[in-house]
């Protein structure tokens, strides 16, 4: 009943939604209309979870569901996907499912895998890209450019770490060995996706790039990332102690948190890495400063004599519950505001979906192949993952998501990929994105049942 009760309540919010437009709402008001249904619909579609699929794969295939209602002769929703309102909620989104990521992450957790991430990075940018540029390319898209060809490769390079990363969060398992060597790797492979990109594109538009260019991109991107860490955590106490001369509350933590969090987000777009991986930086910064600058909540100082009370068994089970709190209450903070905001990515993500792209045999035929590719290429990478599950690992780097598409459009705007290969592209984009998810989550639960982990 409930699979039946879903598609019900989507088409009379679609009904709502229509109405209110046909009595000329303002633009702002539509805006606040659709984020009312994407939030309703996005927690409905979680009833997914009952049967074994993670939540993210329910909030994406809503996402394709309202995008694609046009189909079926409802209109309500179709300018819902280029609203700019809708599209900064959604970024926003993303940066605060990496930002809480981070804040669960720490420099020592990372540097354990470091060489398995940066190997695991390599090979799921260099094979896929191989693959893309010389393979299927041309076999199955023969008479195209070569430029076209490198865009094809450069695109199947991209990951899109927020579902990967939604999925382990989920899962509990953020800190296992497999969801450290993913972030890592997916750090590593934005920078390096980023490099790829501006070659690529520097070659298309001038026929040549110097390697002084490719050097100035790589330098500036992990100065970053170094400098966004140790100069954040030589700073953040001065600034936690200027925030706290105002106060001490619950308000003053958020701020802190935010502000930075969006701060490093900004710096990492302004030097053309994606602020998703300022915010990571942000969060893992961070960790250590609450724990160093703040006192345990008031909440726990004021159980803490209560637990005292109990029996011995029940004292240290109740007293390790609070020590788990104390140390992580700085993640609870953002927990309403990612409820709110990261559904809408997901939903927003799966609206950019034109199911009629898809209509094409030919085209459907040919995004098969390019998709095994493009799976194949980031499942060799899991071969570096060390004593990690390494099917996790690899499945881990399979969703292309926003990157993959952002690729797609600087090709499309240089007049390089055309509306063929880049339905071809938004196929291996939708392909990676729906799959990923089950069989991931799949992996994390044999792994966990297994007793893996660390």
């Amino acid at each position: 009943m409930a699979s039946l009760r879903l598609p019900l309540l989507a088409a009379v919010l679609a009904f709502m939604a229509g109405e209110a437009l046909a009595a000329g709402s303002a633009a702002a008001g539509q805006t606040f209309l659709w984020l009312a249904i994407i939030l309703l619909l996005a927690r409905l579609s979680a009833l997914v979870e009952r049967v074994g699929i993670p939540a993210v794969l329910g909030e994406l295939l809503m996402g394709v569901v309202l995008g694609n209602l046009g189909l079926a002769g409802i209109g309500f929703f179709e300018h819902v996907a280029d609203d700019p309102t809708i599209a900064v909620f959604a970024e926003l989104g993303v940066v605060i499912l990496l930002f809480q990521i981070g804040l669960e992450t720490t420099i020592a957790e990372l540097a354990r895998v470091g060489l398995r991430a940066l190997a695991v990075a390599i090979i799921g940018v260099v094979v896929p890209f191989v693959l893309g540029t010389f393979v299927v390319g041309p076999w199955l898209l023969p008479g195209l450019s070569f430029n076209a060809y490198l865009f094809l490769g450069a695109t199947l390079c991209a990951t899109s770490v927020g579902i990967t990363g939604r999925v382990f969060r989920d899962a509990g398992q953020l800190d296992s060995a497999e969801a450290r060597v993913v972030l890592g790797a997916a750090v590593i492979d934005d920078v390096l996706g980023l490099v790829v990109l501006a070659v690529v594109t520097g070659f298309v538009q001038s026929g040549t790039v110097s390697p002084g260019e490719v050097g100035q991109i790589v330098l500036e991107a992990f100065a970053f990332l170094a400098g966004a860490i140790v100069i954040g955590r030589a700073a953040a106490p001065y600034l936690v102690r200027l925030l706290r001369g105002v106060s001490d509350s619950v308000a003053t933590k958020l701020t802190l948190l935010l502000s930075v969090g969006l701060g490093l987000a900004w710096l990492a777009h302004a030097i053309g890495l994606a602020p998703i991986i300022g915010a990571f930086a942000a969060g893992v910064l961070l960790e250590p400063i609450f724990l160093r600058e703040f006192e345990a909540p008031e909440i726990v100082r004021e159980l803490e004599p209560l637990v005292r009370r109990l029996p011995p068994a029940e004292a240290e089970k109740a007293g390790h519950a609070l020590e788990r709190y104390r140390e992580r209450h700085h993640e609870h903070l953002l927990e309403p505001l990612g409820h709110f905001l990261v559904p809408v990515f997901f939903v927003f993500t799966g609206m950019q979906v034109n199911l009629a792209a898809m209509a094409d045999p030919v085209i459907l035929a040919v995004a098969a192949g390019v998709t095994v590719a493009a799976i194949a290429g980031k499942l060799v990478a899991g071969l570096a993952a060390g004593s990690a599950d390494r099917w996790a690992v690899g499945w881990g780097m399979v969703p292309r998501g926003e990157v993959g598409l952002i690729f797609a459009s600087v090709g499309k705007q240089l007049g390089v990929v055309d509306d063929a290969l880049f339905s071809v592209i938004v196929c291996m984009v939708i392909l990676t994105t729906l799959v990923t998810p089950p069989i991931l989550d799949r992996l994390i639960a044999r792994r966990a049942a297994a007793g893996g982990g660390g």
